[in-house]
């Protein structure tokens, strides 16, 4: 097997875990790239393609990851990873583990950490890298690896939710969402929503966007029941799709061009939060993005000749 090969053959692998610690699709193709042009590089042979590309690739994104923290300082509005709607890489021994980790609330959760702590965690608790190779990989001892981890997952279990929804009642209860929110039922989506559920959009500051998170079941039914079947008549169309392993959907204008995503977060057997993100620089990876502002001025415009009727 040649360099190109191997590389290939690692690409889902890298990926992932540069995806989970970076929390961006371009930011972490950009890493695996990075890593490959590092592979083909080198003059030797290493002895461990994997060992090789997994610690270049990591080390990459953890000098990413570094810059980036201070760029989202300066953030417009709150701050999502960007959508993934497939994660390439896949082991059958490690499923449940994979689908959690990529959560959009377990990606927020991960954005607590340092990036010493997100990247040993993602590779020793998602991807079960031996402690000699973590501690290869960041470029410290496996002791002081196991104390990074220590630290990690307790910030982890400290946000995790006590109640988890299956992936069946997850399911459904995203089916009943999107039924409600095509008929703008107030009462259907309320009936589906936590007390204390928040609606958290992302726009960067380059598409609209709300001020700031809506909470309470009642404010967050009301507002998608009035804004979805607006967005319906203005041509928007909804696809339910899971996003980071979770319900969700890709919304698209009459051109078929991708909108802004929908993500929900299902415990205890009601939705907690609804995430949208419209921000256009998160979603180019997903196809051609629609121009925002505009679908905003139709639904605008479509609202107030339903006041005047």
């Amino acid at each position: 097997m040649d360099k190109v090969e191997e590389f290939e053959e690692l690409r889902p692998l890298l990926f992932s875990i540069a995806y989970r610690i970076l929390g961006s699709v371009a930011e972490a193709e950009d890493a695996v790239q990075e890593g490959w042009l590092r592979y083909a590089a080198t003059p030797t042979r290493p002895a461990s393609a994997k060992a090789y590309l997994s610690t270049t690739v990591t080390r990459i994104a953890i000098d990413v990851l570094r810059s980036a923290r201070v760029r989202r300082e300066a953030y417009v509005g709150p701050w999502l990873p960007e959508p993934l709607l497939d994660d390439p890489y896949q082991d059958p021994a490690r499923a449940a583990e994979l689908a959690d980790s990529v959560s959009m609330a377990a990606l927020l959760l991960l954005e607590r950490l340092s990036p010493l702590e997100r990247s040993v965690f993602v590779l020793r608790e998602v991807f079960a890298f031996g402690f000699d190779e973590v501690a290869a990989a960041v470029g410290r001892s496996e002791a002081a690896c196991r104390q990074l981890l220590v630290r990690a997952r307790r910030h982890m279990d400290d946000g995790r939710p006590r109640f988890e929804a299956d992936r069946r009642e997850q399911r459904e209860l995203a089916e009943r969402f999107f039924e409600a929110l095509s008929r703008g039922d107030v009462d259907g989506l309320q009936n589906l929503l936590a007390a204390d559920v928040q609606l958290v959009g992302d726009g960067g500051g380059k598409a609209p966007q709300l001020a700031r998170a809506v909470a309470g079941a009642e404010n967050v039914a009301r507002l998608l029941a009035a804004v979805h079947p607006l967005m319906l008549r203005t041509g928007i169309g909804c696809e339910p799709r899971q996003v980071n392993g979770q319900p969700g959907a890709l919304f698209r204008d009459r051109d078929g061009r991708i909108l802004h995503t929908l993500v929900l977060d299902v415990l205890d057997g009601r939705i907690q939060t609804v995430r949208s993100v419209i921000n256009p620089d998160k979603l180019g990876h997903l196809g051609p993005v629609a121009d925002a502002w505009a679908v905003d001025r139709e639904v605008r415009e479509a609202r107030r000749s339903e006041r005047e009727r």
